[in-house]
C-alpha cells in the first residue's frame, strides 16, 4: 500500500483541503471535522483500497482504517494537508459547534458514560463468571457449582466482591467522568459519587422497607427533616449534582483570587452541592428515576412482544444516529432500582443480527475488498462492536441492514416474552449470555439462534435474487 498515495486519495474524497476542519484519529479510524459533509465522495472513498468503511455520526465523519495502518495514513494526511495535528477532545469540539440541542443532549450522555464503559463491561463479564459458579442448576440439578463443590465457594465470593464494586459504587464513576465533562475537577466528581453512596445512609435498595416500616432515619436541619437515604445504583441524582458542582466550581475560580482557592473554591462547591444533593437533588431525581423506570417495566410487562419488536429494531437505527448511548443510562439504572435490565438483552441480539448479515455478505460478494471486510466485521460484531459491519457492509449495500432488523426484533419478541434480563452490562455479543441471569438462558440462546439464522438467511437469499455484485 502506498501511504502517501491513499492520504491523497482519502482527502480529496472527503471534499479537499478546504472542507477539512480539523482531524485525528482512534485505533481503527479517521475522525474529521468537515465543514461540509456534503462534499464527501461517498463511492470515491469507499473504493480506497485502505478504506474498511466510513459513517458520520455526532457530526464527525470517520474513516475506519484498521489497527496499525491508521497511525501512518494520519501522519501522511497532515503532511499533504498541513492541518497539523489534533486530538479528540479537539474534534469532538469542532463537531459539536454543528450539532442541534437535542444531539448536543445525546452526545454529552454519551462523554459522560463511554469513558466509564470499560469498567461497567468488565463488572458484567466477572458477573457472568460468578453466575455461572452461583446459579443452580447450571452443572447440576438443582444445585449450584459451589453447593456440591464447596472449596470453590470463597473464590466465587471474591469474584462477586471484585465484580460488584463497580455497580456498588457507581455514581462514583458517574461523578468523575460527569464532572469532567461539565468542566470541573474530576477528583470532587468522585468525592461527590462516594458521598451519596456512603455508609452511614440508609441502603437505597432497603429504603421501600424502611419506608413501610415508618423507620426511615432523617436528619433535622433546624426543623427541616431530611431523609438520610443513599442512591446506589442511581444516575439521575448523581448526574444532576455533578452539573451543579461544576458550575459552582468553575463560578468560584473565576472570582476567587489563586491564594485562596485551595482553601475557598473545592470546599464551598462540595458542601453547597452536598446540601443541595440531599435536600433537593436527590429527592427530587430519585422520584423521577423511579417514575420513569416503573413506567418502562409496567409497559414491558403489559406489552412485552411490542416492546420486544420495536426496541429490538430499532436498537440498530439508534446506534446509526449515536443515540444508543442514551439508553445506557437506562440500563444502568434498571439495574440499581430493578435488579436488572430486560432492554440490554436485545442489545446483544441486535448486534449478532448485524453481523450475521454482514457475513451473508461474505458469500454473496464476488468483490474481495468487500469479501474480507464483510468476514472480519462480522466477526467483530459477534464479539460486540457494529460500527463496521453497520457502516462498512449493511447500510452500504442497505437490504443486509433491513434484514438483520427483522431478525433482531423476531428475537426481541421471543425474549422479552420469557422475561430475559441480564443482571449486568458486559460485552453484547455471543459473550453476552454471560450477563444473562442463568435460568433465562434457554430461551436467550433461542433468541441468538435467530439473531444468527434469520438475518443470513434473509440476506443471501434476497442478495441471490437482487444478484450483488
Amino acid at each position: 500500500m502506498d501511504i502517501r498515495q491513499t492520504a491523497e486519495q482519502i482527502t480529496e474524497a472527503v471534499g479537499g483541503r478546504e472542507n477539512i476542519a480539523a482531524a485525528t484519529h482512534c485505533v481503527t479510524r479517521l475522525r474529521f471535522a468537515l465543514n461540509d459533509e456534503s462534499k464527501v465522495n461517498k463511492e470515491m472513498l469507499e473504493n480506497i483500497d485502505a478504506v474498511k468503511g466510513s459513517f458520520s455520526t455526532n457530526g464527525q465523519f470517520q474513516v475506519v482504517i484498521g489497527q496499525g495502518t491508521v497511525d501512518k495514513v494520519y501522519q501522511e494526511l497532515v503532511a499533504v494537508t498541513g492541518i497539523g495535528t489534533a486530538t479528540k477532545e479537539d474534534i469532538k469540539n469542532a463537531a459539536e459547534r454543528k450539532l442541534n440541542p437535542l444531539q448536543r443532549a445525546v452526545k454529552t450522555l454519551a462523554d459522560i458514560f463511554i469513558p466509564i464503559l470499560p469498567a461497567i463491561v468488565t463488572a458484567g463479564l466477572l458477573m457472568g463468571v460468578n453466575n455461572i459458579l452461583t446459579g443452580p442448576g447450571i452443572f447440576y440439578d438443582g444445585k449450584s457449582f459451589v453447593d456440591v463443590n464447596t472449596a470453590w465457594k470463597d473464590f466465587a465470593d471474591m469474584i462477586n466482591v471484585i465484580a460488584n464494586t463497580a455497580f456498588a459504587f457507581l455514581p462514583a464513576l458517574i461523578g468523575w467522568s460527569a464532572v469532567k465533562k461539565f468542566g470541573g475537577n474530576p477528583l470532587l466528581g468522585i468525592v461527590l459519587g462516594l458521598m451519596l453512596v456512603h455508609p452511614s445512609l440508609l441502603n437505597a435498595w432497603d429504603y421501600g422497607k424502611a419506608l413501610e416500616a415508618g423507620k426511615v432515619p432523617h436528619w433535622n436541619l433546624f426543623g427541616l427533616e431530611i431523609q438520610k437515604i443513599g442512591y446506589q445504583g442511581q444516575v439521575l441524582p448523581v448526574l444532576l449534582a455533578s452539573y451543579v458542582l461544576a458550575k459552582i466550581e468553575v463560578f468560584l475560580r473565576k472570582k476567587i483570587p489563586d491564594a485562596f482557592q485551595l482553601l475557598v473554591v473545592a470546599p464551598v462547591a462540595l458542601l453547597v452541592t452536598g446540601f443541595l444533593s440531599f435536600i433537593v437533588i436527590g429527592p427530587i431525581t430519585f422520584g423521577i428515576a423511579n417514575w420513569l423506570t416503573d413506567g418502562l417495566v409496567g409497559i414491558f410487562d403489559q406489552y412485552a412482544a411490542l416492546g420486544g419488536l420495536i426496541y429490538g429494531g430499532i436498537y440498530a437505527l439508534l446506534v446509526v444516529t449515536g443515540m444508543h448511548h442514551t439508553f445506557l443510562a437506562v440500563d444502568l439504572q434498571l439495574i440499581g432500582s430493578k435488579g436488572g435490565t430486560f432492554l440490554w438483552p436485545m442489545l446483544a441480539l441486535s448486534n449478532i443480527a448485524q453481523g450475521s448479515a454482514a457475513l451473508a455478505m461474505m458469500f454473496l460478494s464476488k468483490d474481495e475488498k468487500v469479501k474480507g471486510l464483510s468476514f472480519t466485521s462480522a466477526i467483530s460484531a459477534y464479539l460486540g462492536i457494529t460500527e463496521p459491519a453497520l457502516f462498512g457492509v449493511n447500510l452500504r449495500f442497505r437490504f443486509p441492514f433491513i434484514c438483520a432488523i427483522i431478525g433482531s426484533a423476531i428475537a426481541g419478541i421471543l425474549i422479552t416474552v420469557n422475561k430475559v434480563q441480564a443482571s449486568s452490562i458486559g460485552v453484547g455479543g455471543i459473550p453476552g449470555f454471560l450477563s444473562i441471569f442463568p435460568d433465562k438462558w434457554g430461551p436467550f440462546f433461542i433468541g441468538m439462534a435467530i439473531a444468527i439464522v434469520v438475518p443470513f438467511v434473509l440476506t443471501y437469499v434476497f442478495g441471490r435474487i437482487k444478484k450483488v455484485k
